[in-house]
């Protein structure tokens, strides 16, 4: 009956809730955006303790029975029968009532029931962003510049925090639709339909697929100088005596000097006692005929993993990975002291000029290095404080800043020159300390472990993303995840055989991906949202056109450096 359903509560009253223990700080169902509850003007709260349990009064029992009504038209996924966010009051006057006579309170938390502390978040944006793009800094401020190095990451970091404040923004400018549960390709799809949609999705393959490449190669090299290091232990080889290097205890190496051409299969000639069992060592243990192929025998079986849940634990490694970096970068430098000399426009045999035309490959690798776009809003929904989450982005942003500063400024400057030139910085900087550095082998054994541990989850992301779209299931059979890993493995076999450059591989991706999702859509929803509001200005429509220019301009100029 009408009355009976006024009675019928919409949460348990004050008793219940002293036996269940409720915690309303963590419960979802309590997610003013998600369950839309309707607005109780102060007069009409009978009780909002458990002193009294009064009946409903007649204002709230005509609102109960239209939010019932509400129920009965259409589904909650119904935007057209949901209250806008403008008709509903802020968040700390809203309450969920009973018509028994209790209503409870909804804390702040519009987006969701965060709980992570502004620290938290800053920290995991961190993590998060941190990644291989640390080991082509020192390499991509040698092609721009010391000078214009500096000046192009502190600008790059602006521009994509800026995109990154756009796609945070997007989903509040989509009118009479719930979007609290919309990732950055839902918003690309209501704006631009099924292009936005598979475009998104292809762009987002772009970066997985290019970071498992990247891992590839890196681990290639990483399990390649550690073999060469117990190698050289046992046999007490000196790898150092067939590349051009410094003396003294903190050895600095030069694999390929200028206009040398690279061949990482080249196999050295020794004059060790065991000069047969070291060529036969050469011959099974090259770091791109064969060692890419061992990879195989670890990683492909990981792939197949049904939940990617095991490896996620060690989330962690990462981090200690990074630091262990920063520290390395300190300890060189601290013993290596700066080498410097200031030529702006010209170069001289050790020291490259101030402003060099090769910037977009520095331009390329820092977009990778700042994108964190097409997930930002994942990491900010727990956010406790979401009136922060524009504050804490731009510190996390500054810190990374930092961090690769902190490495790519150190590694160049100190890098000596003379003897040799700094264009011998490498793109992965660990490449220019040989591999009976101790400290360097640890490095690489730490960060070959959190590879092994990372590379199966993003291929189980591009399992999620491609065979959920493709399939309507992200493990259709194991013939499918088979022959997609199969793919994904040949990839990255085929460009540690051919093409082992990570900084290459880095920019080429970076630049792609970040087209679309960094600086293209971004840009073309905010305009879009404005233009429906009757809102865009020409200042607005020229500075995100800008924008998209300079995206397009990015990728081209990868082609010709």
């Amino acid at each position: 009956t009408d009355m009976e359903d006024d009675l019928k509560p919409l949460l348990v009253n004050c008793v219940e809730e002293d036996i269940i223990k409720i915690d309303t700080s963590s419960d979802s169902s309590l997610d003013p955006r998600s369950k839309r509850p309707f607005h109780v003007e102060a007069k009409n709260i009978v009780s909002i303790d458990c002193k009294t349990q009064e009946r409903v009064s007649a204002e709230a029992s005509a609102m109960n029975k239209r939010i019932q009504y509400y129920n009965r038209l259409s589904a909650a996924s119904n935007g057209a029968l949901i209250p806008p966010d403008h008709v509903l009051p802020e968040a700390k006057e809203i309450y969920v009532y009973s018509p028994l006579g209790t209503a409870l309170k909804i804390k702040d938390q519009p987006d969701g029931s965060g709980t992570n502390s502004s620290i938290i978040t800053i920290f995991t944006i961190w993590n998060t962003m941190m990644g291989t793009s640390i080991l082509s800094m020192p390499w991509g401020i040698k092609q721009a510049g010391f000078t214009f190095g500096i000046l192009i990451t502190f600008l790059m970091g602006l521009l994509t925090l800026y995109c990154c404040y756009r796609v945070v923004k997007s989903r509040q400018a989509i009118p009479l639709i719930d979007t609290s549960n919309w990732e950055f390709p839902d918003v690309c799809k209501y704006y631009f339909g099924p292009f936005g949609h598979w475009s998104s999705l292809a762009f987002s393959m772009v970066s997985l697929i290019g970071a498992m490449v990247v891992y590839w190669v890196l681990m290639s090299n990483f399990l390649f100088n550690t073999g060469k290091f117990i190698h050289n232990h046992i046999y007490d080889l000196n790898v150092t005596d067939h590349f051009p290097a410094t003396n003294g205890s903190e050895k600095v190496i030069c694999p390929y000097p200028p206009n040398h051409q690279r061949n990482s299969s080249l196999n050295l000639q020794t004059s060790s006692p065991n000069e047969v069992e070291t060529l036969e060592f050469n011959k099974w243990w090259s770091k791109t005929k064969t060692v890419p192929l061992y990879l195989v025998l670890i990683l492909l079986p990981l792939l197949n993993f049904k939940s990617a849940s095991f490896f996620a634990r060690f989330n962690v490694l990462g981090t200690a990975s990074v630091l262990y970096l920063v520290v390395l970068v300190t300890w060189k430098a601290a013993h290596l002291g700066f080498h410097l000399e200031c030529h702006w426009f010209t170069s001289t045999y050790y020291f490259v000029p101030e402003f060099r035309v090769f910037f977009p490959q520095l331009t390329g690798t820092l977009t990778l290095a700042f994108f964190i776009h097409n997930c930002i809003i994942t990491l900010l929904k727990n956010n406790k404080n979401q009136e922060n989450n524009v504050r804490d982005l731009s510190i996390a942003y500054l810190l990374v800043g930092l961090t690769y500063l902190y490495v790519g400024v150190l590694i160049f400057a100190t890098f000596p020159s003379p003897p040799l030139p700094k264009d011998c910085i490498e793109p992965n900087f660990l490449d220019n300390f040989p591999s009976t550095d101790i400290l360097v082998f640890v490095a690489r054994m730490f960060l070959l472990f959190q590879m092994t541990t990372v590379y199966p989850m993003l291929g189980y992301l591009v399992r999620v993303q491609l065979l959920g779209q493709l399939f309507g299931n992200t493990y259709p059979s194991i013939f499918h995840v088979l022959l997609l890993n199969i793919m994904l493995v040949g990839v990255g076999i085929t460009m540690a055989r051919f093409y082992p450059n990570i900084g290459g591989i880095i920019r080429y991706s970076g630049a792609t991906c970040g087209l679309a999702f960094v600086f293209v859509y971004p840009s073309l929803t905010h305009m879009i949202s404005l233009h429906q509001t009757g809102q865009l200005k020409w200042p607005s429509a020229i500075f995100h056109s800008f924008l998209i220019v300079l995206g397009v301009a990015n990728v081209v100029a990868q082609f010709f450096m």
